[in-house]
C-alpha cells in the first residue's frame, strides 16, 4: 500500500506539472473584425493570420472576421462580439478600447473634378461632392460642412461606393470627390484610374487651410501635408505640399485583454510585419500609436510596454510570488521529508538507535562471557548495516556515537563483574 501510494503521487505531481506545461504555452486565439471598401483590410489581417498561425514561436493566433465597412468593424467591437477590430480614428462608440498599433493613416482628398475649375472651397458654392464610402465619411464631411459653412453655399454631398464613382464621374453627376484613403501605391493607382492620363483633364486637389483648428477641435483628426506630386508626378498633383486632414486608422482591442497577451500581439504584429511588406507594402505604414492621456483611443497598457522597452520579465512579475513559494517549498520539503520517513518501513527490531538501547538491560543480565560477545557481535552487526546506508545520508550518527559509548562502558563494567569470580 506505501508503494502504491508513493507511485500514485509521483504519478499524479507529474500529469500535473505535464498539463500545466502544456496549459502555460498553449497559443491564445483572438477575433478580430476588419472591414474595408475595397476589402483589403481582411486581405491584410488574413495573411498576418496565417504568417502567425505558420510560426512556431508564436503564442498568438487570430480568427479574422470580415465585416464589410470599418463601421461594420467597429459596431461588432462595440458590441462585444470580438476581441480585437480595424478601425478608424473617428469612429463614434468605441467605448473600452485601447490601441495596440496604427496600422495606417487615411488622407482626406478632396478634388475638384476636371472640367469643373474647382480650386478652392470658394468654387464649390452649389455644387455636388461625391462622398466616396458613403456612411464612413459622413462624420468628416459634417466636419467640413460646420468649418466651411457648405450648407448655405447649397453644396450638396451624394454617397458612392467605389464601383459608382467612375459612372458618377462621366456622367458629371457630382462636380467633386472626398475621400479618405493611406498614401499607398495601391490605393493612389486605384484613385489615378479614375481619371483620364490627359494633362488637361487632370483633377485639382483642394488644401484645407483650416486643418489645424479642425484638428485642434476634434481630437480624431491631424493636420498633414500632402507631398508634392503624390497623386501625379507630371503634371504634379498637387503642384506643392499641400495641407489637408488625415484621420489614424487602429488596431484596437478590449481594455480588459491582459497585459501579457496585449504585449505579445504587439511584439507578434511588429517582429512579423518585416517579412510581409514585400507582399503587403502598407504595413511598413505600421507604428506606435501616441501615449498622450488625451489621445482619443487611449493605448492598450501591453502595447506601451512593448513600444517603451519596459517589458517585465517573469521574475519582474512574480518576484513576490517565488519569494513566498520559495519559503512554501522549503516547508514542503520538510513535510515530504517527514512523510518519506514515514511511509519507509521500518527495519526489524527498530532503528538504530532503539537496538542499541534495547541492549543495555540485556549486559546487564549478562551471565556469562559468551554472553558478552554475542552482544558484542549484534553491535557489530548494526554498525556494519548503518555504515553500509552512511553513502546514502540516511544515518543517526550523533545518536549512533552516544549509544556505542554508553554500551562500551557498561560491556566493560559486566565483563569485569562476570569475570571476578574466576578470577577468585
Amino acid at each position: 500500500m506505501r508503494i502504491a501510494l508513493v507511485v500514485g503521487l509521483a504519478a499524479l505531481t507529474v500529469g500535473l506539472g505535464f498539463y500545466a506545461y502544456r496549459y502555460s504555452i498553449r497559443p491564445v486565439t483572438l477575433t478580430v473584425a476588419a472591414g474595408s471598401l475595397d476589402g483589403e483590410g481582411a486581405r491584410l489581417m488574413n495573411a498576418l493570420a496565417s504568417r502567425l498561425a505558420s510560426t512556431a514561436n508564436s503564442s498568438i493566433r487570430l480568427k479574422v472576421i470580415d465585416t464589410g465597412t470599418p463601421l461594420g468593424a467597429a459596431e461588432a467591437f462595440s458590441k462585444g462580439d470580438v476581441d480585437l477590430a480595424i478601425v478608424r480614428g473617428d469612429a463614434a462608440e468605441l467605448k473600452g478600447a485601447r490601441t495596440v498599433v496604427v496600422i495606417t493613416h487615411g488622407v482626406l482628398m478632396l478634388l475638384g473634378l476636371p472640367g469643373t475649375s474647382i480650386t478652392d472651397f470658394d468654387h464649390l458654392k452649389g455644387k455636388t461632392i461625391g462622398v466616396v464610402g458613403g456612411a464612413v465619411n459622413q462624420r468628416i464631411a459634417s466636419v467640413l460642412d460646420s468649418e466651411y459653412d457648405l450648407t448655405r453655399s447649397k453644396v450638396k454631398f451624394v454617397d458612392l461606393t467605389l464601383p459608382e464613382v467612375a459612372a458618377a464621374i462621366q456622367g458629371k453627376k457630382v462636380q467633386a470627390l472626398l475621400l479618405v484613403t493611406p498614401i499607398s501605391g495601391r490605393y493612389l493607382t486605384m484613385l489615378r484610374n479614375f481619371f483620364p492620363r490627359d494633362a488637361k483633364k487632370s483633377p485639382t486637389l483642394l488644401a484645407i487651410d483650416s486643418a489645424g483648428a479642425i484638428a485642434a477641435a476634434v481630437g480624431a483628426y491631424e493636420s498633414f501635408d500632402i507631398p508634392k506630386g503624390t497623386i501625379r508626378g507630371s503634371p504634379s498633383i498637387p503642384d506643392d505640399d499641400l495641407t489637408t486632414l488625415r484621420v489614424p486608422i487602429y488596431l484596437i482591442a478590449k481594455e480588459k485583454l491582459s497585459t501579457d497577451i496585449a504585449t505579445q500581439l504587439t511584439q507578434a504584429i511588429m517582429e512579423t510585419r518585416g517579412s510581409m511588406i514585400g507582399e503587403h507594402p502598407i504595413l511598413a505604414q505600421i507604428s506606435a500609436p501616441s501615449t498622450e492621456k488625451d489621445a482619443p483611443i487611449p493605448i492598450h497598457p501591453g502595447a506601451e510596454a512593448f513600444f517603451s522597452g519596459d517589458v517585465k520579465t517573469i521574475f519582474d512579475k512574480y518576484g513576490d510570488q517565488f519569494f513566498y513559494a520559495s519559503m512554501l517549498l522549503g516547508m514542503l520539503s520538510s513535510l515530504a521529508a517527514a512523510f518519506w520517513k514515514f511511509m519507509m518501513p521500518t527495519p526489524e527490531g527498530g532503528r538504530p538507535p532503539e537496538r542499541l538501547y534495547n541492549i543495555t538491560g540485556r549486559i546487564r543480565d549478562a551471565a556469562t562471557a559468551e554472553d558478552l560477545d554475542r552482544i558484542e557481535d549484534e553491535i557489530d552487526d548494526i554498525l556494519r548495516t548503518e555504515l553500509s546506508r552512511q553513502s546514502g545520508g540516511d544515518t543517526d550518527a550523533g545518536a549512533l556515537q552516544i549509544a556505542l559509548s554508553r554500551l562500551e562502558y557498561l560491556i566493560k563494567q559486566r565483563r569485569r563483574i562476570v569475570q571476578a569470580p574466576l578470577a577468585g
